[in-house]
């Protein structure tokens, strides 16, 4: 009762959900990628579990923060750099989310006929799995960011509920609109990548802040989006055509007969 007459603790509350919403962001685009291989009727239910598993794993590892606090203590030395289990975690989960990304990029560019020509069909389980993987490397990084800003747990896990709830609402049209967009989708996949090689970086200490990666994301979405009007007022004239052309010929097909 004494944190909803805390104003403090209502600022903290504000301010982690919108980061947890602002890191989440690189979550949804890859789920959004991911559930885009199933069926259509599939899609909206694998992106409701696979936030699902992101917030259940989020407030396990806030009811766990002294193990997940640990994670940061030194577990070996190569060549004067002290290695973690959060460095070795981050850096699989780079890899991963880098192999993953580049094996969408070569499905999209070289077609859906042959990969699945290749033994490469995806699953509901599948895909269930492959978010839950990655939903590891997130909350982990996003539970570290709560603890360093926030002391209740309460706060921090309401935060995250509301965080989770956000992305659920926005995940679905982000989804379609990445799926009709194929440059959009291929916007997304290089992003990824770029977030693979940061989570890389930050296992090896080479730290670089989000805020850079966010920018130019939302840098190169402006731009597609300016490319995506130009193509569309560039061919309103050529329906146009199309339509005055039809209309011509239905009315000398009429004027025959």
């Amino acid at each position: 009762m004494e944190l909803l007459l805390d104003p403090n603790a209502w600022i903290a509350f504000v301010t982690l959900s919108v980061l947890e919403i602002v890191l989440g962001i690189d979550n949804i685009i890859f789920i959004s990628v991911l559930v885009a291989r199933l069926p259509r009727s599939q899609q909206p239910i694998a992106r409701q579990v696979g936030l699902g598993l992101a917030m259940v794993m989020r407030i396990l590892l806030l009811l766990s923060i002294a193990w997940v606090m640990g994670l940061t203590e030194p577990l070996f030395t190569v060549l004067d750099y002290t290695v973690s289990w959060r460095d070795l975690i981050l850096f699989g989960g780079g890899l991963f989310l880098i192999a993953k990304s580049t094996l969408e990029i070569h499905t999209s560019l070289e077609g859906e006929v042959e990969h699945h020509a290749a033994g490469g069909g995806v699953s509901f389980l599948g895909i269930v799995m492959q978010i839950g993987l990655i939903d590891i490397i997130f909350s982990l990084d996003s539970v570290i960011t709560a603890v360093g800003l926030v002391d209740e747990v309460p706060v921090m896990i309401a935060a995250v509920v509301v965080a989770v709830l956000v992305m659920m609402v926005a995940a679905g049209p982000i989804s379609d609109f990445v799926d009709r967009h194929p440059t959009m989708k291929m916007l997304a996949l290089s992003f990824l990548v770029l977030v693979g090689f940061a989570l890389v970086g930050e296992a090896l200490g080479l730290h670089i802040p989000k805020g850079y990666l966010y920018f130019a994301m939302a840098f190169s979405f402006l731009v597609e989006m300016l490319n995506l009007r130009m193509r569309k007022k560039a061919a309103e004239p050529v329906k146009l055509r199309k339509t005055v052309a039809a209309d011509t010929a239905s009315e000398a097909s009429g004027g025959e007969g």
